[in-house]
């Protein structure tokens, strides 16, 4: 299970024109902002940032000036992976550390969409568990109690951070994971497709391959 939510996309305009900085072309730019604010790109912007994406990652430096920010709630299982991508990335997690005991387990703290029957049931025994875990840590501060809950902890529990990540970032995601056996991922891919001019800059890098 991953949740998606409150994404934003920043510093088109920038990036276009650090784009045309090498030929000195800042004339040719015809993007603009519609009446909601909306960055649209002008045709002559729109083909040079293509040709520049099929070019390379030396080319399309610019990419990696568009910026996204976006929460991810995802499972433990999933930001292990998600951490390979540690270039031109940030994150602030929420705190297991600290707030492991601020409020009760539910089932719907951890993933489970896929799991079956024998499964589930162990998996809520465990809540059970980390629960009474919980309720004693409140009560008597016990480090050790504390120490308990963190390595019981399985790996589906679900944690929010707040991410910021390039296109170029992005990129190397889409194309890396998207045949990736965890669902996760996928729906994560699927998310790359609907930003703004994804399959002009990101998906047609692939496209190009095939000509």
């Amino acid at each position: 299970m991953i949740k998606i939510e409150r994404d934003a996309v920043m510093n088109f305009e920038n990036a276009i024109r650090g784009a045309r900085n090498p030929m000195n072309s800042w004339n040719r730019m015809d993007s603009y902002y519609d009446e909601d604010g909306k960055f649209i790109m002008g045709p002559n912007d729109l083909s040079l940032a293509q040709r520049l994406a099929r070019a390379g990652s030396d080319h399309r430096k610019f990419i990696r000036q568009i910026f996204v920010s976006v929460d991810f709630t995802a499972p433990l299982y999933w930001w292990k992976e998600y951490d390979t991508y540690k270039v031109a990335t940030v994150a602030n997690s929420t705190s297991t550390m600290h707030k492991i005991a601020s409020k009760p387990f539910e089932l719907d703290d951890f993933s489970h969409d896929h799991m079956n029957e024998k499964a589930l049931e162990s998996l809520k025994s465990v809540i059970a568990v980390l629960e009474e875990l919980r309720l004693e840590y409140v009560e008597t501060k016990n480090k050790d109690v504390w120490y308990s809950m963190i390595q019981l902890l399985p790996s589906s529990y679900n944690q929010m951070r707040t991410c910021t990540l390039n296109y170029e970032t992005l990129m190397n995601i889409y194309y890396a994971r998207r045949n990736h056996k965890l669902e996760e991922w996928h729906t994560l891919c699927d998310w790359i497709t609907t930003l703004p001019y994804a399959k002009e800059l990101i998906l047609a890098v692939e496209e190009n391959k095939g000509e």
